[in-house]
């Protein structure tokens, strides 16, 4: 087994979510915030999959360490697929959670509810010395007309998973790490670590 694997993010609740999943592995996680010569990586690739495998082919060639990364994005069917790989910066540059949310709930206004169908995805891209490997997870849902729930970040509150009447910032992570979009994506790479365990 590997028994060091970094983190690309420099995100905090997404590398808090990521050590929650890969607890069960037993290795060392760390993180960017380790390695503080790192520069940003820019993600201006037109793919969730080609973000993640920039990120990660990176911090890998800087760190020499098998690193994980991914990229994720909201696509709400009533917006052609948007926000999609713009997720993060939805509402511009620099922006906060609520801002994005702000934007998307203002584009949806107008759609009744049975338009607002969506669904989370996240690419998971891991690079080694052997090779590079990409696992997706989706999560589909629907997006509500107003915020709920403290919990989670980015576009939880407006997010309701299928099967559920709880938002993702309503579940609790617990919960929400065995459904969601990077739950599934972090639970294939986890399968396939146990068959290539170096």
């Amino acid at each position: 087994m590997f028994e060091t694997i970094v983190l690309a993010s420099g995100n905090k609740d997404k590398i808090k979510e990521l050590r929650a999943t890969l607890k069960p592995l037993g290795v060392t996680l760390k993180s960017t915030y380790d390695f503080p010569e790192l520069e940003e990586v820019v993600e201006d690739r037109p793919t969730l999959e080609g973000n993640a495998l920039k990120k990660a082919e990176y911090v890998h060639h800087e760190t020499g360490l098998p690193t994980l990364s991914d990229d994720t994005g909201l696509e709400v069917d009533a917006l052609n697929g948007a926000p999609g790989v713009y997720s993060a910066r939805y509402a511009g540059e620099s922006v906060t959670y609520q801002d994005n949310n702000d934007k998307l709930l203002d584009e949806l206004s107008e759609v009744p509810t049975q338009d607002r169908k969506a669904q989370f995805r996240t690419v998971a891209a891991f690079v080694t010395d052997k090779g590079q490997y990409a696992f997706e997870g989706i999560c589909r849902g629907e997006i509500l007309k107003e915020e709920r729930g403290e919990q989670g970040f980015g576009y939880d509150p407006v997010f309701k998973p299928e099967g559920y009447e709880l938002t993702f910032a309503e579940l609790g992570a617990d919960e929400k790490n065995k459904i969601s979009h990077r739950g599934k994506a972090i639970q294939k790479f986890y399968n396939w670590l146990k068959k290539h365990p170096s």
